[in-house]
């Protein structure tokens, strides 16, 4: 069966913008979630997102940081989470120059 998003992770509204992820359970610092990009120069930017990169909102304090790892971007924890809190990265839309 095909799951989207990986089991300690959901959608809903979110307080920053539109929809977020948000855990399900209590997470540790670097538990890793999965792919969030892949890297595709068909695409915008160079990469495709999977469900699991389109919700995750930005932070100036985030819980969570990307990472590249060859084709793909990942998500991981970078500190405690708590069930129910929204999980944020910080990141830019668009290239700075």
């Amino acid at each position: 069966m095909y799951r989207p998003l990986p089991p300690e992770v959901t959608i809903r509204a979110s307080g920053i913008q539109g929809l977020g992820l948000f855990a399900t359970e209590d997470l540790e610092a670097g538990h890793e979630f999965g792919i969030t990009h892949i890297k595709d120069g068909r695409f915008q930017n160079g990469y495709i997102r999977t469900p699991l990169g389109g919700f995750f909102n930005h932070s100036k304090t985030p819980n969570c940081e990307t990472y590249i790892d060859g084709d793909f971007i990942l998500l991981k924890t970078t500190v405690g989470v708590e069930n129910g809190t929204e999980l944020t990265s910080f990141y830019q839309l668009y290239e700075v120059k």
